[in-house]
């Protein structure tokens, strides 16, 4: 009993710190992704654009063309360890190796690799942003409108990970469950909705999308990483007409439930008895 308690305590205390280190990096990520890049505008002077230098001169510039190449390998390295880890092979491999902490693995990895990304990303300073608001009074509004569309965006995609089990997300439930000998906790949930996990993990397209595209000014290396990332959340799920159907009987749900406390006390006594 001993050596199990030690396990449970070794594996706990590995699965919080990684869950730490993602919340780090994810916080840092926010920043990097979303509010440096509106903060670099909020006056409307923006230093990402050279709209001097025509296309033809900075795609030929070898400056601007390194700091693509940089920041291309950065996005594949991010892909390929978000992918291969994914793939069933080689999650069955590392689920043999790892054992609970395979969940908790994944995610260390992902952390990482953002950190990677942040870390060594190259700003392409020397061509023409694709748009780039300047002008007042849209100079001042513009950025803060963004602003605050970003903080709505994050907003949502917090609650929707909380709401999609986050510390299943983050395998801290893995381990809880495992040294509880409670089993896999994909395996209390419903068929629906394991089905549903096993084809989409985190459904935050929209309001990624809205980060990575609504800023005051887009750059080219920022046209990269967003063109980049919208691909790839585009091809990476396979959603189907019964995930489909599984979501919206549960937001009809969600629904009902907050409508609930806002009906009489006769509504409530029928259900009751119902």
């Amino acid at each position: 009993m001993a050596s199990v308690g030690l396990r449970g305590w070794a594996l706990c205390t590995v699965s919080l710190l990684n869950s730490a280190f993602v919340f780090i990096s994810g916080a840092d990520f926010v920043r990097f992704i979303s509010f440096r890049a509106i903060y670099h505008n909020i006056t409307g002077d923006t230093k990402l654009c050279q709209d001097s230098i025509p296309w033809s001169v900075a795609l030929q510039d070898s400056s601007v063309l390194g700091s693509l190449f940089v920041d291309l390998g950065l996005l594949a390295l991010f892909i390929v360890q978000h992918s291969l880890l994914a793939w069933s092979p080689v999650k069955h491999a590392l689920q043999s190796v790892l054992g609970t902490l395979n969940r908790t693995a994944y995610c260390f990895t992902t952390a990482l690799a953002l950190q990677i990304i942040m870390r060594y990303w190259q700003p392409v300073t020397g061509a023409p942003c694709l748009w780039s608001v300047r002008h007042a009074p849209w100079s001042i509004w513009f950025p803060l409108l963004c602003f605050s569309l970003h903080f709505l965006c994050w907003a949502i995609i917090c609650s929707i990970l909380m709401i999609f089990d986050y510390p299943e997300l983050l395998g801290i439930k893995q381990v809880y469950y495992d040294c509880l000998g409670l089993g896999d906790p994909l395996s209390h949930k419903s068929p629906r909705a394991q089905h549903l996990l096993s084809h989409f993990r985190h459904p935050v397209c929209l309001e990624l999308g809205v980060v990575l595209w609504l800023l005051p000014a887009l750059s080219l290396d920022r046209l990269l990483l967003a063109g980049t990332l919208s691909t790839y959340l585009a091809l990476a799920h396979s959603l189907d007409k019964q995930d489909l159907a599984y979501l919206c009987v549960q937001l009809n749900h969600k629904l009902q439930l907050f409508a609930e406390p806002h009906r009489g006390s006769g509504d409530a006594s029928d259900h009751k008895e119902e």
